[in-house]
């Protein structure tokens, strides 16, 4: 009996969990966008190579990449299907386009630096 009443309680436990984990965490959408975002806006720094277009890659895919964490985030919480499709193609086309950049950056050798390269400090804000 006692094996009974261990078995229903876990299971009346998994249902009250159930619903509050079902209940939407607002606190968890920003928190995940907030990092989102922060990850993003780090990896987007990078030191110039000299190569413009090498360069723009670098930054476009954490950028891509926080676009597509953040479509994540409407997945898991939004309710407004017009935005949760949206969200479905960012995280396809972002990834496709992340690809492509990757395999660019992967076949061109990143320039050495050389002793005339003047070191930017850029922030995008």
């Amino acid at each position: 009996m006692r094996f009974l009443q261990k078995l229903l309680f876990g299971v009346a436990i998994g249902v009250m969990l159930g619903s509050v984990a079902a209940a939407p965490n607002v606190d968890g959408f920003y928190s995940l966008m907030d990092e989102a975002m922060e990850r993003m806006h780090a990896a987007m720094h990078v030191n110039p190579s000299g190569d413009i277009d090498r360069d723009f890659a670098r930054m476009m895919v954490p950028h891509h990449q926080g676009a597509i964490d953040m479509a994540v985030a409407e997945l898991r919480f939004g309710k407004d299907e017009r935005l949760r499709r949206l969200a479905q193609a960012i995280i396809v086309e972002q990834g496709q386009e992340i690809t492509l950049m990757q395999s660019i950056l992967d076949e061109t050798p990143a320039p050495l630096p050389s002793s005339n390269s003047k070191q930017h400090d850029h922030h995008m804000r």
